[in-house]
């Protein structure tokens, strides 16, 4: 790889740079520079030779050209294209004041409906009326900018209008709730009172039912204790004719208590998995 990047040249012995002269370029067509691009149709149009319609966006070799007009100092560029059926030359070029592209001849450009009449009214307009119409515009302009600030103002001084209606009706609300603080304490007092009587009647009331409870229950625990007495002499005399009989029961039919130990017999259960045992040898 390192033959094939030459960073010298060769120069052979009788090599004389001075003997080297200049060459003068050839000298290019007369008239405006031309330059070949590639562009795209920018409108539907219709060639008048032979009939056969472009559409829009169409891709072309074309030569452009630099005329010598401006707009503004903008430079308007015209171009040339051939027809793809008949080979007729078609030339177009720009238009700055409306934004668009002007077809000048080999071909008619379609109709567009979005293509307002204005486009053509402003081609017959001069620089003088043109003028007036954008100082028109700016006037226009300039009235819809104060009646939007005339619109702004008015709603700020609604708002300031309703803050300060809200103020007053806040102030005016505080000054009734003092006012009537009075009122509210009284009935607040009256209520006080008569919840304290209510709540002294309930007391009284309950103590007196206490005391009745307490009073009877004295009265009972008397009776009790009467009735009490009389069952225990009735059972004291009964007591001993029923001890009597019940030993003579007791004696005749209790048999007395065993406390023999009883050993109980082991269940085979070998006989049951049929396992047999041996009998024993001893």
């Amino acid at each position: 790889m390192s033959e094939r990047k030459v960073l010298t040249k060769y120069y052979p012995p009788d090599f004389d740079p001075s003997k080297i002269t200049r060459t003068k370029k050839a000298p290019g067509p007369p008239g405006p520079k031309t330059q070949t691009v590639r562009l795209m149709a920018p409108f539907s149009m219709k060639c008048i030779q032979c009939g056969e319609y472009i559409y829009k966006g169409r891709k072309f070799n074309a030569r452009k050209e630099t005329t010598e007009e401006k707009y503004y100092a903008i430079p308007i560029f015209r171009f040339y294209i051939r027809c793809t059926r008949c080979s007729a030359e078609i030339t177009f070029k720009t238009d700055p004041q409306n934004m668009d592209y002007t077809c000048e001849k080999g071909a008619k450009r379609n109709f567009e409906p979005w293509r307002s009449a204005d486009a053509e009214a402003n081609k017959l307009e001069t620089e003088e009326e043109r003028l007036d119409r954008l100082e028109a515009e700016q006037a226009e302009m300039g009235g819809a900018m104060e009646q939007l600030e005339a619109k702004v103002v008015d709603a700020k001084r609604e708002m300031d209008i309703a803050d300060a209606l809200d103020e007053i009706r806040t102030r005016n609300a505080r000054i009734q709730r003092a006012e009537g603080k009075g009122e509210v304490d009284a009935a607040l007092e009256v209520a006080e009172e008569k919840r304290k009587k209510v709540e002294e009647e309930k007391r009284r009331i309950e103590e007196a039912d206490a005391e009745e409870a307490r009073r009877a229950f004295a009265k009972g625990i008397e009776i009790d204790e009467e009735v009490e007495n009389g069952d225990r002499e009735v059972t004291h005399h009964g007591q001993g004719e029923k001890k009597v009989e019940a030993e003579g029961v007791n004696s005749q039919a209790m048999p007395p208590p065993e406390f023999k130990r009883v050993i109980k017999k082991k269940k085979d259960f070998s006989a049951a998995l049929g396992i047999k045992k041996k009998p024993a040898l001893i």
